[in-house]
């Protein structure tokens, strides 16, 4: 599969070019960014062609792996997916539910594969515990807690991005938390409650189809010494703890694109496909319209 990347930020440089470089079922041909100067040298750093125009890198791809801002992801990605391009993409989906939503469209119409990179999801011992639990009846309640401190360590990599700033760890690591929450208690059914916290710290209450409920604590602003991620269930079968990954970004990510290069050549979505993101991106929204709430 011949593949190409949309971005050249952070992201792009520490886990999405370094992942299509070793993957070895993908043929990484090019590069483009929004920065001219970023985009040489990303491709350069690779080896791999730097494109001017995103529709001649198009032209000779049959995938995109994208690693820009949610609203520029979601445009180009209907680009993408009316190109008749495979879609390897990031969290969250797009900035808006509508965004999302014309994602999931184009690339149904199209018929084109999606994988969004869920970094949890992806990860080994998470998946292997995310099937064990949902395979497990009688779950009463959940916690996860994921915070991070993108901005008060101040040597982030992350800490200027601007739609980061905007949205903060609601739209950032919650994407994160519902990707692991959703397939074991199944669908957040409502937002049942959504509170400020300090900084850009948000709790979120969700009612599950399952007929569990879940709490939710996202920041990025934690202090370091309290940082980190735990997720915890509690049910008939009692205690249930998402175990620690220390694997990094590639290794998740090279999954990742096995999943998108098995759902191009079977026909079979991925359980995080645009679909799934379109899902996620509406309880964020749910959430952001709470929270805004609050503040009026």
């Amino acid at each position: 599969m011949r593949i190409g990347l949309l971005g050249t930020g952070p992201w792009a440089q520490l886990a999405h070019a370094p992942a299509l470089d070793e993957h070895h079922g993908l043929d990484f041909v090019g590069v483009w960014g929004r920065r001219p100067d970023a985009t040489k040298e990303l491709a350069g750093r690779h080896g791999v062609r730097a494109y001017d125009d995103v529709d001649t890198l198009l032209a000779d791809v049959d995938a995109v792996a994208v690693a820009l801002p949610p609203g520029v992801q979601a445009e180009l990605a209907v680009r993408a997916a009316r190109a008749g391009r495979h879609l390897l993409l990031d969290k969250p989906l797009a900035a808006t539910v509508d965004e999302a939503r014309a994602v999931a469209e184009a690339a149904r119409e199209a018929r084109v594969a999606s994988v969004i990179f869920f970094t949890a999801r992806f990860q080994t011992e998470t998946e292997a515990w995310i099937a064990e639990q949902a395979a497990t009846d009688g779950w009463f309640t959940a916690r996860a807690q994921w915070l991070g401190s993108v901005f008060t360590t101040g040597d982030s990599p992350f800490a200027a991005s601007a739609w980061r700033r905007e949205k903060g760890a609601l739209w950032d690591v919650g994407p994160h938390a519902l990707s692991v929450l959703l397939p074991v208690l199944g669908d957040a059914l409502r937002v049942a409650a959504a509170a400020h916290g300090p900084g850009d710290t948000v709790h979120l209450v969700l009612d599950h189809a399952g007929g569990a409920s879940s709490t939710l604590t996202l920041s990025l602003t934690a202090p370091p010494a309290a940082g980190g991620t735990e997720v915890e269930l509690r049910g008939a079968a009692g205690v249930a703890r998402l175990p620690g990954g220390s694997e990094g970004a590639v290794p998740p990510l090279l999954r990742a694109a096995d999943a998108l290069i098995l759902a191009a050549g079977s026909g079979r979505p991925h359980p995080c496909d645009a679909d799934f993101g379109v899902r996620v991106t509406e309880i964020l929204a749910e959430a952001e319209g709470l929270l805004g709430e609050r503040v009026g």
